[in-house]
């Protein structure tokens, strides 16, 4: 019997190494215990074109969610989003 590969996670977070932004929302999706894949995005603002394809612009964080359809850039629209849609509304 044979077992099917584990699905993607809904939720790909597009990010820069110690961006504080970008750190921001890693804390977000770890304490509501949200399971991610990070996908980190060239330094160079005028390189990031797979940012851009997605979300419009070239600016990190970005994040697209497949639960709900939904992709955004902005730590804080993001971190709004998170604690609206998996906690319970309210920032800590």
């Amino acid at each position: 019997m044979s077992q099917s590969p584990p699905a993607d996670p809904p939720i790909t977070f597009y990010r820069l190494q110690a961006c504080p932004f970008c750190e921001r929302v890693t804390r977000k999706l770890d304490e509501y215990d949200l399971d991610y894949r990070s996908r980190f995005v060239e330094p160079m603002h005028s390189e990031r074109n797979v940012v851009k394809r997605i979300s419009g612009k070239r600016t990190v964080p970005a994040i697209v969610d497949e639960e709900t359809g939904v992709t955004m850039s902005e730590s804080a629209n993001i971190v709004a989003y998170l604690e609206n849609t998996y906690g319970n509304g309210s920032e800590a």
